[in-house]
């Protein structure tokens, strides 16, 4: 992903994904696959793994046409808006489920960071 400072889209018209902000969405997205199926496991362990498959699976899948390299069905800038709300809540709720309140908190704030550094790539999401 290419760093945009100042730009509303890339030189390509690529999604305006700031280094932040992908760092913050990827350590998002690694809290939840840890801390759902962590919080799952107790009440169902195929339930617990079949989270894992969704919350990478469905991401991999389904890419707005130049927001990533990849992907393999397209979909319109909405349902990724979508699919990372997806992820921020999974990875919230799961480690307030899962883990202590310190933890907790912490992850509710990766999850805040995370959401005001994509609003750029929100929007442009928005009008794909």
């Amino acid at each position: 992903m290419r760093s945009v400072s100042n730009q509303r889209t890339g030189p390509g018209g690529e999604s305006p994904d700031s280094r932040l902000a992908s760092v913050l969405r990827f350590s998002t997205e690694l809290v939840a696959w840890v801390a759902t199926p962590w919080a799952l496991w107790s009440l169902s362990v195929p339930l617990a793994l079949l989270s894992v498959v969704v919350l990478i699976g469905l991401p991999t899948v389904f890419t707005t046409p130049g927001d990533k390299a990849h992907g393999m069905i397209p979909v319109p800038g909405a349902v990724t808006v979508v699919l990372v709300l997806m992820q921020l809540a999974a990875a919230v709720v799961s480690a307030w489920t899962a883990w202590s309140a310190p933890v907790a908190i912490v992850v509710s704030l990766l999850a805040v960071a995370c959401v005001v550094t994509e609003i750029p790539r929100w929007r442009w999401l928005a009008v794909r």
